[in-house]
C-alpha cells in the first residue's frame, strides 16, 4: 500500500471509525508515530478537510487576511449561510461576543443605528459590561412611527451593560441647513455630539445606496433620492453621510443637513468597530475598510472574500 492510499485508510479509521492512533497502528501494522504523520499528510494534501459548522464558528484564515490587507487591529468573520436572515443573526452574535470581550471596557461607546445594529443590541446578553455610557453618534429620531429608531437601540445596549444612555434628540437629516445649524448650536446637543466624538470606542454599520436604505424606511429620503445619490457615485451611507468609493461626500448640500459626528472621528479612533453583513453592502464595506474608517470589521464569509478580491 503506497503512502497516499495508506493516508486515506488512516484518515478513514481515525475520523469515520473513531479509532485511536494506537489502534490504527495495530490494524495497519504501522507505528503510532507513522499513523500520526499520515494524518497530518492527509490534511496537508486535502484528503481530509475539517469544517467547523457551528453558527458561532469563525473563519480564522480570512480574518488574518483581512487584518493584514487593510491594516486592521482585528477582524471577525463568521461562516456563510443560505438564508440572509441567518447571516445577519450570525454577524450580530459575533459582534455581541466581540463587545463582551472588550478589554479595557469602554467607559463611553458611541453608536450609530439601523437594522444591523438593532440585531447586535438584541444579541447582547445582560451584563455584557458594567457601567458603559452609550451615546448616539448621529441623529435618528424616526419620521416613520412604524419603524424603531436609534433611541431604543442605544437604550438596549446601555441597559444590558447597567449603564446610561445619552440620546441625540434630532432627526438624521433635516429639511433646512439653517435648522441643522440651530440644533447643533444648542448647548445640550453640542455637548452630546462632543461626547460622542470623544468616545472611547465606536460601534457602527453602514447602509447601501438603494431603496432598502434605512433612510428610505424611516422617511428621511425617497427611493428616487437615493437613486440619484447612487447615480452621482454614492456606494452607501456611513453615520448617515453618503460617500463614494474613495470615501468622499457625494452631496455636500445634503451632508450639510445631516446631524452627527464627522467621519474623520472614525479615522482617528483607536477602536472603531464596523459591523456589516450581506451582498448589498459589499461596495460600502469595501469603502470603509480601504479608506481607514474602521479598526475592526465584523462580517460574514462571503463579504470577507469579496473585500479581498482585487479591484
Amino acid at each position: 500500500m503506497d503512502d497516499e492510499l495508506l493516508a486515506v485508510r488512516v484518515a478513514e479509521l481515525y475520523y469515520d471509525e473513531g479509532k485511536t492512533q494506537d489502534e490504527i497502528g495495530a490494524l495497519l501494522k504501522i507505528s503510532r508515530w507513522k499513523a500520526g504523520r499520515l494524518l497530518t499528510q492527509a490534511r496537508e494534501r486535502g484528503i481530509v478537510r475539517i469544517e467547523i459548522v457551528h453558527p458561532r464558528a469563525r473563519r480564522l484564515g480570512l480574518e488574518r487576511e483581512l487584518a493584514q490587507r487593510f491594516d486592521l487591529a482585528d477582524a471577525v468573520v463568521v461562516p456563510a449561510a443560505d438564508d440572509p436572515g441567518a447571516v445577519l443573526d450570525r454577524v450580530a452574535q459575533a459582534a455581541a461576543d466581540h463587545l463582551a470581550a472588550f478589554r479595557p471596557v469602554p467607559r463611553t461607546l458611541a453608536v450609530s443605528w439601523g437594522r444591523t445594529l438593532t440585531a447586535v443590541a438584541e444579541a447582547l446578553p445582560d451584563g455584557w459590561a458594567n457601567g458603559v455610557t452609550v451615546v448616539q453618534a448621529n441623529g435618528g429620531v424616526s419620521l416613520n412611527r412604524r419603524s424603531g429608531g436609534a433611541a431604543s437601540l442605544a437604550a438596549t445596549i446601555a441597559q444590558r451593560a447597567s449603564g446610561q444612555v445619552v440620546l441625540l434628540p434630532s432627526p438624521a437629516i433635516l429639511e433646512r441647513v439653517e435648522t441643522k445649524r440651530a440644533i447643533e448650536s444648542d448647548r445640550t446637543v453640542a455637548g452630546i455630539l462632543d461626547q460622542a466624538a470623544h468616545a472611547d470606542a465606536f460601534l457602527f454599520s453602514a447602509g447601501p445606496a438603494d431603496r432598502t436604505s434605512a433612510h428610505v424606511e424611516h422617511g428621511y429620503l425617497t427611493a428616487d433620492d437615493v437613486a440619484e445619490l447612487a447615480r452621482r457615485g454614492a456606494v452607501g451611507d456611513l453615520l448617515g453621510r453618503y460617500i463614494d468609493a474613495d470615501g468622499n461626500i457625494v452631496d455636500p448640500a445634503l451632508d450639510a443637513r445631516t446631524v452627527g459626528i464627522a467621519l474623520d472621528r472614525l479615522r482617528d479612533a483607536r477602536r472603531a468597530v464596523f459591523v456589516t453583513a450581506g451582498a448589498a453592502k459589499h461596495d460600502i464595506a469595501r469603502t470603509v475598510v480601504s479608506n481607514g474608517l474602521c479598526t475592526v470589521i465584523i462580517t460574514d464569509e462571503n463579504t470577507a472574500r469579496a473585500l479581498l478580491e482585487e479591484r
